[in-house]
C-alpha cells in the first residue's frame, strides 16, 4: 500500500499529468485526443498516460473502433487524485493552473482575492469549511448538460502585511 501511495505521489508531481487527469475527468479520451488537446507528441502523452494507469489514477475503458477503423483505448480519471495526500504540492498545482489558464480570455475566468488576519484556530476553521464544501461537490455526479470548469483556491501567508 505504501509503495502504491509513493508511486501516486510521484505520478501527481507533474503539471502535465495533472492536466491529463483534468481532461479525462468528465469524459473519456484516447491518447491521440489527449495529445492533440495538450499539443504534445502522442508518444510523450502515452508515457504519461501509462504512468497514470499503472498507479490507478487513470482507468482504461473498453476498447473501441476509431473513425478510421483502428482500435482506440479511451481513458477516464478515477478521481483518486483528490484522495491522495501530496506533500509540498503547491508549486505543482500553481504551475498546472498557469498552464491550463494560459491564453484564456479574461471573460473566461472569475478570480477572487480576500485578505484576512485570523489566529490559527479561526484560520483552521475557515480552511476546514472550504475543504468540506469542495469535498461535498467532488462527490456529486456531473450534470449531463454541464460545462466542465475548474476551481482553484489558494491560501498563503501574506508577508507584505506583516
Amino acid at each position: 500500500m505504501e509503495a502504491n501511495l509513493a508511486a501516486r505521489e510521484r505520478a501527481l508531481n507533474s503539471p502535465l499529468r495533472l492536466r491529463i487527469l483534468r481532461l479525462c475527468l468528465h469524459q473519456s479520451r484516447t491518447n491521440k485526443e489527449i495529445a492533440e488537446l495538450l499539443e504534445i507528441n502522442p508518444a510523450s502523452s502515452l508515457h504519461h498516460v501509462r504512468i497514470l494507469v499503472r498507479t490507478g489514477l487513470l482507468l482504461t475503458e473498453e476498447r473501441r473502433k476509431g473513425k478510421r477503423g483502428a482500435t482506440e483505448v479511451p481513458y477516464i480519471a478515477s478521481k483518486e487524485s483528490w484522495r491522495t495526500p501530496l506533500p509540498n504540492v503547491s508549486p505543482i498545482l500553481i504551475e498546472t493552473f498557469l498552464q491550463e489558464t494560459r491564453g484564456l480570455a479574461p471573460a473566461d475566468m472569475e478570480v477572487w482575492r480576500l485578505g484576512v488576519k485570523f489566529n490559527a484556530e479561526r484560520r483552521g476553521e475557515m480552511l476546514a469549511k472550504l475543504k468540506a464544501v469542495l469535498e461535498e461537490y467532488t462527490e456529486l455526479p456531473p450534470d449531463d448538460d454541464g460545462e466542465a470548469t475548474s476551481l482553484m483556491i489558494a491560501h498563503h501567508r501574506d508577508p507584505s502585511a506583516d
